[in-house]
């Protein structure tokens, strides 16, 4: 098939990779702009961009798609099909209507459960036992289109956003490329209206969090944040990011805050509920130190255990 690719990151790079492998036409990617990046903020361009230059595929990088200008390229592509994938700009009508058999988008989520932006960790941190991929045909709503495919993943118990992505991205990719194989013959379901959830996009500012918090939702919290925004929790006065942590029985009573115990399995925090075994941690500045490495370089805090 003729196929337009619009993604951006890493889990849409994946999934054209798929599609140039199984041997698709793809005559256009659209992704987004170069944004500056970095602590230099020098100019990056998109994991999607890369994988098209690499394979000498015409780039269209437009800021919005409001304007009936930016829908010509996207015309004289002439294609069957475009594939969405984690693009980041809202297709209006005029382009849905496009291609031939519209356009179908990879959504790493089980709809109609987590539309939006941030479907993994938002399944994560509501502690979600499994999740998956859909196959959608896009329509003029948030992530509301028909449903032609899904697979599903069990969520792994201690897995991150960060793991449970690369997964997703894996099976987002094989789906599509399965889903234009048999795209004559798939039957388009409609989502159901119970169920649904918004996943809306993670905030730097939901990354700090607070010993007041239950030990079980703390963790499920850092295990959403890493790789990003990465949770910061403030240990013995000092602000630490928290990348690795598990919810404990609580042996040892105290008060929000308090190390209880730190030894080579790590140094664990009273909450609000429970227990908080942290095993791995980043000072401002530091690398990321894990378990018995941890407890060295706290080891000030160590007379604060009652």
């Amino acid at each position: 098939m003729r196929v337009i690719f619009a993604g951006t990151p890493d889990f849409a790079a994946q999934a054209l990779a798929a599609l140039l492998a199984a041997g698709h036409d793809v005559p256009l990617v659209l992704t987004q702009p170069d944004r500056p990046a970095g602590r230099g903020m020098k100019l990056q361009i998109s994991a999607v961009k890369q994988l098209a230059l690499a394979h000498n595929l015409p780039v269209f990088q437009p800021e919005r798609l409001k304007d009936p200008t930016t829908h010509e390229p996207i015309r004289a592509a002439q294609a069957d099909v475009m594939v969405v994938a984690a693009y980041g700009l809202i297709l209006p009508p005029a382009v849905l209507d496009i291609p031939r058999f519209g356009c179908l988008n990879i959504h790493a989520s089980l709809l109609p459960r987590w539309r939006g932006a941030a479907p993994i960790q938002r399944a994560i941190e509501a502690g979600d036992k499994e999740t998956g991929v859909t196959i959608m045909q896009m329509d003029v709503g948030l992530d509301t289109g028909a449903m032609l495919l899904s697979e599903t993943l069990k969520v792994g118990a201690g897995e991150t956003a960060g793991e449970l992505h690369d997964r997703l991205a894996a099976l987002g990719a094989r789906l599509i490329v399965a889903a234009l194989a048999q795209h004559n013959a798939l039957t388009p379901i409609a989502q159901p209206a119970s169920g649904a959830n918004y996943a809306a996009k993670i905030s730097k500012a939901e990354a700090q969090l607070s010993w007041d918090e239950p030990a079980d939702q703390l963790a499920r919290k850092i295990r959403a944040f890493n790789p990003f925004p990465g949770a910061t929790m403030t240990l013995a006065g000092e602000p630490v990011k928290i990348w690795r942590a598990q919810a404990i029985a609580n042996t040892v009573t105290g008060n929000p805050g308090q190390i209880l115990i730190a030894d080579a399995h790590g140094i664990t925090v009273a909450t609000h509920d429970g227990a908080l075994r942290l095993t791995e941690l980043q000072k401002p500045g530091g690398r990321r130190l894990t378990e018995a490495s941890a407890v060295n370089l706290f080891e000030n805090f160590l007379r604060n255990i009652p």
